[in-house]
């Protein structure tokens, strides 16, 4: 989320942070604050909660759930608010001064949500409230709230005698900081390698496309001699895909996988390793053998030992499929080059050469009809006749970066749903992947008015250059669709409680909306609305989408063993016990060997720039992918069941799951939608692991 050479953009005064508005349009005022105003409306923003919290605690009448629990949740929005802004600019468009003052930030933030979750008095009066929660006579949706924030307090150690009190508040901070330098260090090193090729003849096979690409990046860095290629997907991908030159795609592969591996300023495995020895005493603290079960104990999987036995059921169909595949890819380059080993950085050019010559499938020939806007028009168009929301763009909108598209999202009589933002092209200073972020959440106010949220997705998709607009992979694809679907998750929330409303799910229940999003994207029927040729607006015809689809489980096993080897190395270093003397490489290795991951493959994100498990909140977590794509496998055959895939009662019944966010059980939820378990048979059906 990050670079521009002037700060003008984000944070807000001080009372355009307290409302999250300040414009005609109640969305937050981008331009009001410069890099120089963010410091003093956090410490003020900060002083406000401690103000709130001991308004809450210094109470004299007796503690009800109103003057408690509701003001606890209504506490901290001026605070939210900055946060907000400050971090997703920080991800998105960030630079020196932004990593800099972020150090400064956290260890406050960190000390005030350690003085919260630690505060004695609050912990009291949350717990009386908690004692007569069988005779308060609450609402569904009050009584989850109470048990949620009192499992919040309990299992950040609001119960843990003074001496490991003070040892938790030490080891929260250093994690924060720990986080915060290993994020850094990737976006900093992935900014810091580049590649120049001089002679054309070494790009033999890259797309036009592409090439240009890398010259306007060679052409901005200084070298118009050059074309540049960097550790960024959307410049190494193509080259992976498409380029005959086997030693640029080994650079390239090597160049991605070895971030924060590399034994200069920007290596991670002494973080990962202290950040490892910090959880694992964490977890102790609180009579847990390892941090996994600490942390999977509000989850639907509950604990690491259910999450294992799911990992390994899918795991073993899937290295089954892809050494399968290695053997037939291996095949084809024994055609080019005889007796030489297929290694990773083959997998991708010669499952493309394979894909060709299987269903006569050239994604370069696909391109032209995935034209960005078109593409979220597409996304846009799904949820509207699912859901029944517009979208409109507004142009008159402060934004952090030029880039950033503002739409207003409706239902059919007007009445708002909220804002949605876009920001879909790398930059220096963007974090690599994709994401969705709340920049204020949806909630009901004490006078019983919706605050509707304001969502953003974020994207690293291929820049427009020169004469061409921005043109998306298929993978692209299903990556917009499936943010947008994390945004709808956001936008058509419904909760009274900010705590409770939208994404704040279990997380592996999170992300059962975005990727139920991924199964419409090529349906034929909503291909036929967004799949326009960029140049001649045709319609994308029926032959390529009979390809698209007869290619769908192509290669899926690649794709799920990249995955779930990412999951079951994540799961790996969270049931550790000790961590005294880890290495992160050696430890990976055993990982990889103990799976028996085939060489051919590389696991999708290594230790030293797994950002998800080390910044960003997915740790013991990233199994979530797959445990929820079981679930959209299985909610998706429930319209297809009905024969129409926007099935109208259907369509209400999966709203209603997703208005709900975090107000009642996932599995509760799940089973009022379904009114069954989701069976796994779906997913490995689409996956092609089983007829």
């Amino acid at each position: 989320m990050k670079k521009v050479p002037v700060l003008i953009f984000a944070a807000m005064s001080l009372v355009a942070c307290n409302e999250a508005v300040k414009t005609t349009y109640q969305v937050p005022a981008f331009d009001q604050m410069n890099i120089e105003t963010f410091m003093p409306t956090f410490d003020e923003a900060i002083a406000a909660n401690r103000a709130e919290i001991d308004a809450i605690v210094a109470n004299p009448e007796a503690p009800t759930f109103e003057n408690t629990l509701v003001a606890l949740d209504r506490s901290g929005m001026m605070l939210d608010s900055v946060s907000a802004i400050f971090f997703n600019v920080l991800e998105a468009d960030g630079n020196a001064e932004m990593d800099a003052l972020a150090e400064e930030i956290q260890p406050k933030l960190s000390e005030l949500s350690d003085g919260i979750i630690l505060n004695e008095g609050l912990f009291q009066r949350v717990k009386a409230v908690y004692d007569q929660r069988d005779i308060l006579n609450l609402s569904d949706e009050d009584m989850r709230l109470l048990t949620e924030t009192y499992k919040r307090f309990e299992q950040n150690g609001a119960n843990l005698p003074d001496d490991k009190k003070a040892r938790l508040k030490e080891i929260n901070q250093e994690l924060a900081m720990l986080s915060l330098k290993f994020g850094q260090n990737v976006v900093n090193e992935t900014n810091s390698i580049k590649i120049f090729v001089t002679d054309e003849n070494e790009l033999k096979g890259l797309p036009e496309s592409a090439k240009a690409a890398a010259k306007e990046e060679a052409e901005a860095a200084g070298r118009s001699d050059a074309w540049l290629f960097t550790p960024k997907r959307t410049s190494f991908t193509p080259v992976l895909q498409y380029c005959e030159n086997r030693d640029l795609r080994r650079q390239l592969l090597m160049a991605y996988t070895t971030r924060g591996n590399r034994d200069n300023q920007y290596d991670n495995k002494a973080v990962i390793r202290r950040t490892m020895q910090l959880r694992i005493e964490k977890a102790q603290l609180f009579g847990f053998d390892n941090p996994a079960d600490y942390i999977l104990q509000d989850c639907m999987a509950h604990n690491a030992k259910t999450v294992d036995a799911f990992l390994l059921s899918v795991w073993e169909p899937s290295l089954i499929a892809a050494k399968r595949e290695a053997q037939e890819l291996q095949e084809v380059m024994n055609r080019d080059l005889p007796g030489e080993k297929l290694m990773p950085w083959d997998w991708w050019y010669y499952a493309e050469k394979l894909r060709q010559e299987k269903y006569a499938l050239d994604e370069e020939q696909i391109k032209p009809y995935f034209e960005l806007s078109n593409v979220r028009r597409g996304a846009f168009g799904v949820a509207t006749k699912l859901y029944g929301i517009q979208f409109e763009q507004v142009y008159d909108m402060p934004v952090y970066n030029p880039e950033v598209e503002v739409f207003r999202v409706t239902e059919k009589d007007g009445s708002l749903v909220g804002y949605l933002y876009t920001d879909y092209f790398p930059r220096a200073g963007k974090r690599p992947g994709a994401w969705m972020n709340n920049i204020s959440s949806q909630y009901i106010d004490a006078e019983g008015v919706d605050h509707r949220p304001v969502i953003i997705n974020v994207g690293n998709f291929n820049k427009p250059t020169q004469g061409n607009p921005s043109l998306l992979s298929m993978d692209d694809v299903e990556t917009l669709f499936h943010e947008f679907g994390h945004a709808l998750h956001g936008l058509l929330s419904k909760a009274h409680y900010r705590s409770l409303s939208g994404t704040n799910t279990p997380r592996d229940f999170v992300e059962l909306p975005s990727q139920f999003m991924e199964n419409y994207c090529y349906e034929p029927e909503v291909l036929k609305t967004y799949a326009l040729h960029y140049e001649t607006g045709e319609v994308i015809p029926a032959e390529l989408i009979e390809k698209i689809n007869a290619a769908s489980k192509f290669n899926q096993g690649f794709v799920e063993t990249e995955l779930l080897s990412a999951s079951i190395l994540d799961m790996d270093y969270h049931e550790l016990t000790s961590a005294e003397d880890l290495d992160a490489n050696a430890f990976e290795a055993a990982s990889m060997e103990k799976m028996q991951m085939i060489p051919e493959i590389i696991v999708r994100y290594r230790s030293t720039f797994y950002n998800h498990i080390f910044t960003t909140g997915y740790e013991a977590g990233y199994y979530s992918y797959t445990w929820s794509a079981v679930l959209d496998a299985d909610a998706f055959a429930a319209f297809k069941e009905t024969g129409n895939i926007f099935n109208p009662v259907t369509a209400k019944k999966f709203r209603h799951l997703l208005e709900q966010g975090g107000t009642r059980d996932a599995q509760e939820l799940y089973l009022e939608f379904r009114g069954k378990d989701a069976d796994p048979q779906y997913l490995l059906r689409r996956k092609g692991f089983i007829d």
